[in-house]
């Protein structure tokens, strides 16, 4: 109440008055009782707050995770427990009333039995909800629902063990299970179980999903493949709502609809009969932003907008310069009033640099330079003053806030020193050519063979007067093969075992052997070594990719290549008594970085 009457918003019948000292006054009818500060331009009515609570996570999901890793934020830089429950207060007063609490995995930080209990004190939420890969949910359940807890979303992407490991890239399948039945057994009904689906990897097991609803009181929600930095979209992975609705209604004719509210995210279906039921988050082929009610604040507490949207703004950076409650209404609103009317579309995002969907925490996922995150935030607001102006208050009272402490007039002035110095005469340039003044050719190629001595004989290059830099290699191969043995492969029937999860490990066991297997190659101490694999169902054929790196004087392409290699005649050895007619090819490198020749890129399909 003390903050509204601080901004200025008073009711006067069905209309909605907001007053700013020294500025114009608005009328906004039939807004109140909810607040304006979260009603975007849309009139979208925002009563939904999904808060992470860390960005690290016990499993390594691929199509959250990227392979390479993230680099986490330090922990000073995440927002503390009381900063957390001072803006969940902030939006709750505001008329929020659903908190999800979100992560990575948010069961994994140490406070959240506490955090939880002191959000259900406050006063008009009505809903938490609690979203986990449930791995440590049977151990944690009963004080998750003594703290308060209403909802639980589990994360499940497959009902085959050998293949949770594959997607996970980590063991816990029966932990998860368990977890999943300990919250039936406590009374949760439902419990949504998340599938994300995936072309090649899972698609096949919406039935067996499905099946699960029978006797189980289940909400199984199957979530469209989206794309996100590190997790290689790719749209023919991409399995959408009505081909899975098709599928389903072959099985189960009779599907039926069930009626929802306007702002759920899913589309839900009920077989007649079923204890449970199903829904489709259609975020790629049919996306629902027209009802979007949610806002997100990341771990290290940054607001976003849009779960698709790149530009977000750090709470926490005013929050620990001393910005006010009014103030950080007024940038909150800020960024709600900035909220598009949609997406950019799936072939848009997949292009758009965002943050790993691990990481809808970690600011610097974002590959901003971190000495311009806080400048590129006031361009990006003063770019937007004409729509700061249909706002809720205007540009100048904002602008005001914002530079009100003495952190961000600083910031603003090293900002205006940094752009002179790079381009006076038109602003900045962040781009930056790489130039290496000892590569021997234009493509950074030597001139000549390295490996041979004057006398023509094989030599190994002596690498002593290098420096030591940090290098990366990518390297790509494709092994085709044929219907018969692709689809017992995707089935995980061939007699030899599990012929993907082999392979992956002989790729990395094959790179950690490259010296041993090339005579002239120099043994190296790798940092990482990873290998990945994508199923190509039309051509019946499997796509390695390997990624190394080490901290030395030589490059690793030589490693990633033989773990591509060594991974595909893996997969040619466990498939050979099937079929005969299996060809490796397209063996090539990708990319590599860190080399005094300068950094190499090639596109996959080239």
């Amino acid at each position: 109440k003390k903050v509204r009457q601080k901004a200025g918003l008073h009711q006067k019948a069905n209309d909605t008055q907001l007053v700013v000292p020294g500025s114009h006054r608005r009328v906004l009818k039939d807004v109140l009782p909810f607040s304006a500060f979260l009603t975007d331009s849309f009139e979208r009515r925002h009563n939904y707050l999904r808060i992470s609570l860390t960005e690290k996570c016990n499993l390594r999901c691929q199509y959250c995770m990227p392979q390479e890793g993230v680099t986490l934020t330090p922990r000073s830089h995440l927002l503390t427990a009381e900063e957390l429950l001072m803006l969940a207060r902030l939006f709750v007063r505001e008329g929020v009333n659903k908190i999800r609490l979100t992560g990575g995995e948010p069961l994994i930080r140490p406070d959240v039995l506490h955090i939880i209990a002191e959000l259900r004190k406050l006063e008009g939420l009505k809903t938490i909800a609690v979203t986990t890969n449930g791995m440590n949910l049977t151990r944690l359940l009963p004080s998750l629902k003594k703290a308060g807890v209403d909802l639980l979303n589990i994360s499940l992407d497959t009902l085959v063990p050998a293949k949770f490991e594959l997607i996970t890239r980590r063991k816990g399948f029966h932990k998860v299970m368990e977890g999943i039945e300990k919250a039936i057994e406590m009374g949760y009904n439902p419990v949504k179980v998340n599938c994300v689906v995936m072309r090649g990897l899972n698609e096949d097991e919406v039935i067996d999903f499905v099946s699960l609803t029978e006797r189980k009181p289940l909400d199984v929600r199957f979530i469209e493949y989206m794309p996100f930095d590190g997790n290689r979209w790719n749209f023919k992975m991409m399995v959408s709502y009505q081909e899975m609705l098709d599928c389903l209604k072959q099985k189960w004719p009779n599907l039926e609809p069930v009626p929802g509210e306007e702002t759920d995210t899913a589309k839900g279906f009920r077989v007649p009969g079923f204890r449970g039921q199903l829904g489709f988050i259609t975020s790629m082929s049919e996306h629902f932003c027209g009802s979007c009610n949610r806002l997100r604040i990341t771990a290290d507490g940054n607001l976003k907008v849009c779960l698709f949207g790149n530009s977000e703004v750090s709470l926490r950076d005013f929050l620990r310069s001393g910005a006010t409650e009014e103030e950080l209404l007024h940038i909150i609103g800020a960024a709600v009033g900035r909220k598009k009317k949609q997406h950019a579309g799936m072939f848009n995002i997949s292009q758009m640099k965002n943050r790993p969907m691990i990481l809808i925490v970690n600011a610097g996922a974002l590959k901003t330079p971190k000495a311009l995150t806080a400048h590129t935030h006031i361009l990006h607001w003063w770019s937007q003053s004409l729509q700061l102006q249909s706002k809720t208050f205007p540009p100048i009272l904002f602008l005001s806030a914002l530079l009100s402490t003495t952190k961000f007039r600083d910031s603003t002035l090293q900002f205006a020193r940094h752009c002179h110095s790079k381009t006076p005469e038109c602003g900045f340039d962040l781009k930056i050519p790489h130039t290496d003044a000892q590569s021997s050719s234009l493509d950074g190629t030597s001139e000549q063979l390295t490996h041979t001595d004057a006398h023509g004989k094989a030599s190994m290059v002596n690498v002593g007067s290098k420096a030591v830099t940090s290098r990366t290699a990518m390297a790509c191969g494709k092994i085709i093969l044929g219907p018969k043995a692709f689809n017992l492969v995707c089935a995980n029937q061939l007699a030899k075992g599990d012929a993907l999860a082999v392979a992956q490990l002989a790729g990395i066991m094959g790179a950690k052997q490259a010296s041993s297997l090339i005579p002239l190659c120099h043994p190296l101490p790798l940092d990482h070594a990873s290998v990945s694999i994508e199923l190509l169902e039309e051509e019946h054929a499997v796509i390695v990719k390997a990624t190394c790196q080490t901290t030395g004087r030589t490059g690793v392409e030589m490693e990633a290549l033989t773990a591509v290699a060594v991974a595909t005649l893996t997969l040619y050895d466990m498939c050979k008594s099937v079929s005969h007619d299996i060809v490796i090819t397209d063996i090539k490198l990708l990319s590599k970085t860190g080399g005094q020749r300068g950094d190499f890129h090639r596109s996959p399909d080239s």
